[in-house]
């Protein structure tokens, strides 16, 4: 999900100060702020703070009360797919309880994906998701750099997209948000795992073959393993 409206240095820093410290609890659910005063405190204009009210409130994260200010709801409430909550979650002390509960979304939703593409997924887009492997690796001895980044997002979108299923394929942003956060915050190898990049490989020829057993099983293992070296890395 993309943050509404037009958007300035200004405006993208003070909607991330903001959303960080909502999320990591330094706003509690319940507590209120007045735009004013956010303002003042941060030497914006009133309208870069209005702006950025409603970004936050677009991600459910606050809403506006007539009267009386800006109020923090409810974890319950707030977007938690959109790559921007994702983001700050990894950023902060929930990092653990974001890549839980990630991972246990991604072990849900991608092996079906990848059964559901070898079922489905167009000639081009099984040539294509071939093209992503064959540039995964040859960049996986530089894995935590854009490079490999760039080809690896591009191939679970892809996915994603392959199934036909447009409520999966919504959330690509999602599944981009969690494999950016895991290079960002340093819980990605230098080389990449051999097993992982030919568990790659196995989707996307599983996928061009039709064979949906095959690719939900090579996609199983590729999320079990980013989860267990991410719970490494994070140590």
């Amino acid at each position: 999900m993309s943050a509404p409206g037009p958007a300035s240095p200004v405006h993208d820093a003070l909607v991330s100060e903001l959303g960080r410290a909502i999320v990591d609890g330094r706003h509690p659910p319940g507590s209120r702020m007045l735009t004013v005063e956010l303002a003042q405190e941060r030497g914006v204009s009133r309208s870069a703070a209005r702006e950025a009210v409603r970004v936050l409130e677009s991600f459910g994260l606050v809403w506006v009360r007539r009267k009386s200010g800006v109020e923090v709801r409810p974890r319950a409430q707030w977007n938690v797919y959109a790559p921007e909550v994702i983001a700050w979650r990894l950023a902060g002390p929930g990092r653990d309880e974001q890549l839980r509960e990630l991972s246990q979304l991604r072990s849900v939703i991608e092996p079906l994906a990848a059964r559901l593409a070898a079922e489905t997924a167009s000639s081009e887009q099984k040539v294509e998701l071939v093209s992503h492997v064959v540039a995964m690796a040859q960049e996986d001895h530089d894995a935590d750099h854009e490079r490999y980044l760039s080809a690896d997002v591009r191939f679970h979108r892809l996915l994603l997209e392959s199934s036909g299923n447009s409520m999966l394929a919504a959330l690509g942003g999602t599944v981009e948000a969690v494999l950016r956060g895991r290079t960002a915050h340093d819980l990605m190898p230098h080389v990449a795992d051999r097993n992982a990049v030919q568990w790659h490989r196995d989707v996307a020829f599983a996928v061009a073959s039709g064979d949906a057993d095959a690719a939900a099983a090579a996609m199983r293992d590729i999320v079990s393993e980013a989860d267990d070296a991410m719970q490494q890395a994070a140590g």
